[in-house]
């Protein structure tokens, strides 16, 4: 097992997924990865708490970098469609600066909560050793950091966009998702071509004005391994206290129908339920939480505690 570095340099930084990138590194199953990350808005440096504009990464093109800067893709070497690969999360360190975007641009949310015209933005520096965010106007919030993008290469040939979460993973912006979580992601490629970025310093359930604190990343250290016969739909993942079952789709009613058959399933996996008993055990034991509602595909976790059935 080997361990390997990224950094946020422009061979290792992409803004779109797709199965034709070539990988910027190639790794064997058990290794580990530690990527440098800019914040989603490619910046590269924080605001001035007055302008909207900074300094981000010279030399973008306009098609392909339009989305969130992400690192990678890197390939797991024997990845193949329908296998999962398992990201376990080892550590995330925050880089020194954040930022949260509160309307100001058009879309169908912001126009729903009446804020497209107007907007506002959150400029936070952190304190590390109190794992706390303070903005400009002295507003002090918890730090919670997680990588909003974890995904897999999705199998259909062509440019696809970093904003919606898909089956393989992307924009999935699910708050559990932080160090000591393991997340199992469906592989359509070979190689699977995994990539991340879009840094969250914290983030709560809904992500409401379409923006966490949005943060650069001095390092996500994920650690890569390949798992036969799982067959996921949708990924799933293991915190210290759940089990996590996530889903997508444009209706959120559909999005919580997703979810249940998932975590019904590893419900009668992990437990050796019948479905009818998994379902009647999932409806005493299992949350359903919306994860967000502003990337095109809605997002909802079913979240199992992990001591929450005992087996005889």
């Amino acid at each position: 097992m080997a361990d390997h570095r990224l950094r946020a340099t422009r061979e290792n930084l992409h803004g779109h997924f797709s199965n034709a990138l070539s990988p910027v590194l190639e790794i064997e199953p058990g290794d580990t990865v530690s990527f440098q990350c800019l914040d989603a808005g490619w910046g590269l440096e924080p605001h001035d708490g007055i302008q909207v504009e900074r300094r981000t990464f010279p030399d973008r093109d306009t098609e392909l970098d339009a989305g969130h800067a992400l690192t990678g893709p890197i390939a797991i070497r024997g990845a193949k469609p329908g296998q999962v690969l398992k990201v376990e999360i080892e550590e995330i360190t925050l880089g020194e600066w954040g930022t949260t975007y509160i309307g100001g641009w058009k879309c169908d949310w912001n126009d729903q909560l009446g804020i497209s015209e107007h907007g506002a933005f959150h400029v936070w520096s952190f304190d590390t050793a109190d794992a706390t965010a303070t903005n400009q106007h002295g507003h002090t919030v918890k730090t919670r950091p997680f990588m909003g993008i974890y995904g897999n290469a999705p199998g259909t040939d062509g440019v696809h966009s970093t904003v919606p979460p898909r089956r393989v993973g992307g924009n999935i912006d699910c708050k559990e998702l932080g160090a000591g979580t393991t997340l199992y992601l469906p592989i359509e490629v070979e190689g699977a071509f995994f990539s991340t970025g879009d840094g969250h310093a914290t983030q709560g359930d809904g992500e409401i004005c379409v923006t966490a604190i949005e943060a650069p990343m001095q390092s996500a250290r994920l650690k890569f391994d390949l798992i036969d016969g799982l067959n996921l739909t949708f990924p799933i993942a293991k915190t210290p206290s759940a089990w996590i079952a996530l889903a997508f789709h444009t209706d959120l009613d559909e999005a919580v129908r997703l979810a249940l058959e998932s975590i019904v399933s590893l419900m009668t996996r992990e437990y050796n339920l019948s479905r009818l008993d998994a379902i009647g055990l999932a409806s005493l034991t299992v949350d359903f939480r919306v994860t967000q509602v502003v990337n095109e595909e809605k997002g909802v976790h079913a979240v199992l505690p992990l001591d929450a059935i005992k087996l005889v």
